[in-house]
């Protein structure tokens, strides 16, 4: 569960600790926000975009911390504003192969909270697109292919695909976006079928 390239190294989530302690829809909002926008920001300032109160947002802030994937950043000035950062702009989850039954349990419910997340957006999106200007009613895309492909050609194809989406990236863009742009969630999944 990453949004980064297959050549790329980043950090590997494999702790069933830091899994089940991911496996929250506001913490993974909250590790979405910090990676795609490099922004520090106070519990207050991300609560909004988490839809819960400031408190709770400290909370969940506070234990993201206590994994190693979020820290206290510099402060802008007010030393009673606490800033919050991501360790890393992005992560992958893998339980690996020869993992326990913990860990592929702590695996299997973060990958379903972030699964669930994505298609109440594909859902919302569906409600809501009628209301939505032409071109971008025009723009978005529900697609499904049957590839056949081997091993190696799968990791190519990733790669390529996500190396397409990079320049992109809303960290990259969000200092000069041009006219127009609004954030939009990219869904690629590539699974091989039984």
């Amino acid at each position: 569960m990453s949004d980064e390239s297959p050549g790329r190294r980043w950090p590997t989530v494999s702790d069933p600790k830091v899994m089940r302690a991911l496996a929250h829809p506001a913490r993974l909002s909250i590790m979405e926000h910090l990676g795609s926008t490099g922004e520090a920001v106070t519990a207050t300032g991300v609560a909004e975009v988490v839809g819960l109160s400031p408190s709770a947002t400290s909370y969940h802030l506070r234990e993201l911390a206590k994994t190693g994937l979020v820290e206290q950043a510099p402060t802008r000035g007010d030393a009673r504003e606490r800033l919050w950062r991501a360790v890393q702009p992005s992560f992958q989850v893998d339980a690996g192969r020869d993992a326990t039954p913990d860990a592929r349990d702590a695996a299997r419910d973060l990958v379903d909270t972030y699964l669930d997340r994505d298609v109440d957006r594909a859902r919302a999106w569906i409600r809501r697109s009628y209301d939505e200007p032409a071109e971008w009613y025009d723009a978005a895309l529900v697609n499904g292919s049957v590839l056949l492909l081997t091993a190696e050609e799968l990791t190519r194809l990733n790669s390529a695909v996500l190396d397409l989406l990079e320049p992109y990236r809303r960290r990259h863009r969000q200092a000069d976006p041009p006219a127009g742009a609004r954030p939009v969630r990219v869904n690629y999944w590539t699974l091989p079928m039984e």
